[in-house]
């Protein structure tokens, strides 16, 4: 039963919300801004509202996945191993050729549920850093960053450390190029069109 859980988790992750969403525009997000599915991009590439749909919708494949393992009656490490899972689903889908998004949204939305302290001092360390240095991928890092320290205060186990790990490698995985855009100072701001 476990596995098929996971398996849901993972189909559930490489939904594309940002993809749907931008096609009903008319837009291909996969070729447009800079490549990535995820909400910045359709925010970008896009609209506001249009962003904020997709942004929706990943946060609700990471809880969906943590809330299905709960209400199926298992508790750690198996809760948390669902959320993980549907963040490698939606960074690394197997429909669309293992090119995803960035994992940010989905795995707060799997943090919310897992440990709902955690998940909300990330949402706001993540807002703080956008709000003061207008970059996204910089509130991303800085946000996951911390998070392994958070999860020892708050959830004081080690799965929920080990997970957290994980999560955070993915974050910078996926943000291997922001990262060199920022120390370049060519990535782009919120709101700002990335240039090609």
């Amino acid at each position: 039963m476990i596995v098929v859980l996971l398996i849901v988790s993972y189909v559930a992750g490489t939904i594309p919300f940002g993809l749907i969403i931008a096609k009903a525009r008319g837009v291909d997000i996969r070729r447009a801004g800079s490549g990535n599915t995820g909400a910045t991009n359709v925010l970008r590439t896009v609209g506001k509202k249009e962003a904020v749909f997709a942004l929706t919708g990943d946060l609700m494949k990471g809880a969906f996945a943590v809330a299905l393992m709960k209400v199926s009656g298992y508790g750690d490490p198996y809760t948390g191993l669902a959320g993980l899972v549907a963040v490698i689903g939606h960074d690394y889908p197997l429909f669309f050729r293992f090119r995803g998004g960035k994992g940010v949204a989905t795995s707060i939305g799997a943090l919310l549920v897992y440990a709902p302290y955690v998940g909300l001092l990330t949402v706001l360390i993540w807002l703080a850093v956008v709000f003061v240095s207008r970059y996204s991928s910089l509130g991303a890092l800085a946000a996951f960053t911390v998070l392994p320290l958070n999860m020892i205060f708050f959830k004081k186990d080690t799965t929920g450390l080990y997970l957290s790990l994980v999560f955070t490698i993915l974050i910078y995985i996926k943000h291997r190029e922001n990262i060199r855009r920022l120390l370049q100072g060519k990535e782009p701001r919120v709101g700002q069109k990335k240039n090609n």
